[in-house]
């Protein structure tokens, strides 16, 4: 890590927030590694399966815009805390009472919503530290906290068959809570953190194409990184008749790959410009997912198709950050919350499209085969705003884009 980044902000913050966001998004995405029993429990078509772990993804997409506003007002410490404490409350309370039917497993994926909502808090909280030729490196390791969703993929499943499911419901508050303390020990608003706008000044971001577009291009990167965690355990249970604990061991490596590069996409978007970078990786996704769609024999050849493709998504999530603070630094909270909340919408196409396609063409291809799609206009779009936005609102001392 370069010196010059050690110097520059406040590390301590930096590692509050990714712990933050990392138990968070394990909590986030629980229902998919617990789906394979969740549906044997409770008898779920594959729509019914799609729906159950597409309502947390859309339920945090929503939730971001609400914490971004609380964020840009009462400052992200504040309302990391709050939110906290109620998904913390949630999962005990779910765990106490018991899950008996589908309406209470969507009642239960609207509370892990809010915990997928923490990218509304940890993300600005970090950038807030940071200047602009830094941000990349810096939302790249606070967003990196979206590995926990290769925790939920990797324990989940064979604590689902010890335990019982809703155990691990109940056993998820504990790692949320130890994470809270620590946040609550070391994190630390900064001074530099913009003052709160009137929420007129929020609608009018609503109406700049930039936020549009930033909202598209993280609806394709994040939108699929989520929804294929969420999904994949199951998938790869019915594709491929993995059994729940090695289809969450297959689903955790793919998952692990995408999260950990997420530093290097805002690292490389740094370096050569986080449209430039972009450009490549969606190219790259494009061509994995239309392989994908394609149909591959095995999961031997499937495994590496899909990490490849989440390389490039993981990647690409990090590349979009880089961007986002450059144009909007002075309205970070509320852009962290609506470009999230483009992801989470993204996520939830890609979750819900899965099940539907697997229910009504009897298999996923379709499905992976419209994400492929959306790449590829994600490409030409990046192409497109790139050659625009080069001497448009690009500012001194920030990284290329």
């Amino acid at each position: 890590m370069h010196k010059g980044f050690l110097k520059a902000g406040h590390l301590p913050t930096l590692f509050a927030s990714f712990l933050y966001f990392d138990l968070s998004f394990m909590v986030w995405v629980l229902l998919g590694p617990l789906g394979v029993a969740i549906a044997h429990q409770l008898h779920l078509d594959p729509a019914h399966k799609g729906l159950m772990v597409a309502v947390p993804v859309l339920a945090g997409a929503g939730l971001r815009v609400v914490l971004g506003l609380l964020v840009d007002r009462f400052r992200a410490w504040r309302v990391g805390i709050g939110a906290q404490l109620l998904v913390i409350a949630g999962l005990v309370g779910a765990w106490t009472l018991g899950i008996g039917s589908f309406s209470g497993i969507l009642a239960l994926g609207l509370v892990l919503g809010l915990a997928g909502a923490s990218f509304a808090v940890a993300l600005p909280l970090a950038s807030s530290w940071y200047p602009p030729q830094h941000q990349g490196m810096a939302l790249g390791i606070a967003g990196a906290g979206n590995s926990g969703t290769v925790l939920a993929a990797l324990f989940a499943p064979g604590l689902a068959v010890a335990l019982g499911w809703i155990n691990v419901v109940g056993l998820a508050a504990i790692p949320l809570g130890m994470a809270l303390i620590v946040f609550v020990l070391i994190a630390r608003d900064s001074p530099r953190a913009p003052a709160p706008k009137p929420l007129a000044a929020y609608a009018r971001l609503l109406r700049q194409k930039d936020a549009w577009w930033f909202m598209f291009f993280y609806s394709v990167t994040f939108g699929g990184f989520v929804g294929l965690a969420a999904s994949l355990t199951i998938y790869f249970h019915d594709q491929y008749a993995l059994s729940p604990v090695v289809a969450g061991y297959c689903t955790a490596a793919v998952v692990f790959a995408g999260s950990m590069v997420r530093p290097l996409g805002g690292a490389l978007a740094d370096r050569v410009g986080g449209a430039a970078a972009l450009r490549a990786l969606y190219a790259i996704a494009a061509c994995a997912f239309a392989a994908i769609a394609a149909g591959l024999p095995d999961i031997a050849v499937a495994l590496p198709v899909f990490i490849l493709g989440m390389l490039a998504l993981g990647m690409g999530n990090g590349a979009v950050f880089q961007l986002v603070p450059q144009r909007f630094a002075g309205e970070i909270g509320v852009m962290t919350g609506l470009v999230g909340m483009a992801g989470g919408v993204g996520g939830f196409y890609l979750a819900s499209s899965l099940g539907y396609s697997k229910q009504y063409t009897g298999g996923y291809g379709a499905g992976f085969l419209v994400f492929a799609a959306l790449a590829v206009a994600a490409l030409v779009a990046i192409s497109g705003a790139r050659r625009r936005w080069r001497g448009s609102w690009a500012v001194a001392g920030a990284a290329r884009i």
